[in-house]
């Protein structure tokens, strides 16, 4: 791709990747200011620079985490800010990463090629047009079904004003569909334990918007029979109910005794609950239950959702389940020592294997590193701080209530994190897919030990 300049400046964008860059950090810059005006807050002062920063961050890599409370600190307008940063973050990772396939279409071979295609549902680079429109419709579609329902549940169901609620039905319809997990409400959605219309209009959305958009376009085109998918959408879709059904029996059981969760609750809002939570957990960031008092054994169930995350193209965050999923099928083929991955009878190259095991490593070293400087920074215990790595790096927005403790250091370094975790992975599945080359000759082979 030829190099571009921004506004006459000395910034050139030689790799398609860095618009992704650029626009997520333009977006969160101008949401900073906004939220930095005086009108952004309740109070008659202005919100501190790395409050407005963190929050704006949050919002427009669809997070979640706060360092204060939405409804309480700001404003209508600051909230509106809010809404808009989630929708545009929201929308802009799944064109963006659908345009980005589109784009290294053209800089690959005939193989790579047939798979770019693949992932986006066989779009061309004259269906830009026409995959924009898709994906705001879809958009548009789902936020405005789920809106009708909270509106309902809102209105009739907790004696909310009609303005009122319906305020809040579209705020949070749009938060959960963008995965964002931002509340008006100080508990989040805890108040909402027993009302499972709720908790499930909110759960379905996340999990359209976690599928992605070429799940979906594949679908809207005509390939409603599961044979007919390509092997993206079934990897997606499939793994997908396994880990959402497997997180929601794991956490009922794990917390049904619980008597800071699940325990005081009926069978049926016990079971409503533990299904929410698997859903959300995987970058939503949503909860109906105190994350604070999970016992240890869901706490780390959590931080294993968090961190694979959702689809690909998605809004989502994580490493994506079908990284996951395929380095799963790699073992398999591994320990029974077959030459080649196969999935639904479909040959997975080596570069696409080895494109998952740096996905999934540099974000294993990225909680790692980004857990130990936390611990040096801040007082907290090594669990709540994992979390909270986790939490951030995957955009989830769940955390064990240690996120408005921390430290400037800290919140700087949790911006970060959130900022990576949204554009790192369309951004390293550019620069390797790009950095894909045949070389002319091969040196000799030669083993080493493992294990």
């Amino acid at each position: 791709m030829s190099a571009r300049w921004l506004g006459g400046g000395r910034i050139a964008l030689r790799h398609p990747a860095q618009y992704i860059v650029v626009t997520f950090f333009v977006t969160s810059m101008l949401g900073t200011a906004l939220l930095s005006l005086p009108i952004s807050t309740q109070s008659s002062g202005r919100a501190p620079l790395t409050t407005a920063m963190f929050t704006a961050m949050s919002a427009t890599c669809v997070t979640g985490l706060s360092v204060i409370d939405t409804e309480g600190h700001w404003s209508g307008f600051g909230q509106a800010v809010i809404l808009g940063l989630i929708q545009v973050g929201g929308l802009g990772i799944m064109t963006l990463s659908s345009l980005l396939v589109i784009v290294l279409s053209r800089r690959l071979g005939i193989r790579q090629r047939v798979v770019a295609a693949a992932q986006t549902g066989t779009l061309r680079l004259g269906d830009v047009t026409s995959l924009v429109k898709a994906v705001v419709t879809m958009t548009a579609c789902v936020e405005l079904g789920v809106a009708a329902v909270l509106l309902q549940r809102f209105w009739i169901g907790h004696d909310e004003s009609l303005g009122r609620a319906a305020y809040l039905a579209v705020f949070h319809s749009v938060s959960a569909f963008n995965n964002a997990g931002f509340a008006l409400f100080p508990d989040n959605m805890m108040r909402f334990q027993d009302d499972p219309i709720l908790l499930l209009a909110l759960a379905a959305a996340i999990v359209i918007g976690g599928l992605g958009f070429p799940v979906w376009h594949q679908i809207a085109s005509g390939r409603r029979r599961i044979r007919q998918w390509d092997l993206h959408a079934k990897l997606t879709v499939s793994t997908t109910v396994v880990l959402v059904v497997s997180g929601w029996l794991l956490f009922a059981a794990f917390e049904w005794t619980n008597a800071s969760t699940l325990g005081p609750l009926s069978t049926r809002d016990s079971l409503v609950n533990g299904l929410f939570h698997s859903v959300t957990t995987r970058t939503a960031g949503f909860n109906s239950v105190d994350a604070a008092s999970l016992n240890d054994t869901s706490h780390l169930l959590t931080m294993i959702l968090m961190f694979i995350g959702g689809g690909s193209g998605s809004t989502a965050g994580g490493v994506k389940v079908t990284t996951f999923a395929l380095l799963g099928w790699v073992i398999w083929a591994e320990v029974r020592g077959e030459r080649d991955v196969e999935v639904f009878r479909r040959r997975v190259p080596t570069d696409v294997q080895r494109q998952a095991l740096t996905v999934a490593l540099m974000a294993v070293g990225g909680v790692v590193v980004s857990s130990m400087i936390l611990l040096a920074l801040t007082p907290h215990e090594l669990s709540d701080v994992v979390f909270e790595s986790v939490s951030a790096l995957g955009t989830v927005g769940l955390s064990t209530g240690i996120t408005p403790l921390l430290s400037t250091p800290g919140q700087l370094l949790v911006t970060g994190l959130m900022f990576i975790g949204r554009v790192g992975p369309p951004t390293l599945f550019a620069a390797l897919v790009l950095r894909a080359r045949e070389r002319l000759y091969r040196h000799p082979e030669e083993r080493i030990i493992i294990g």
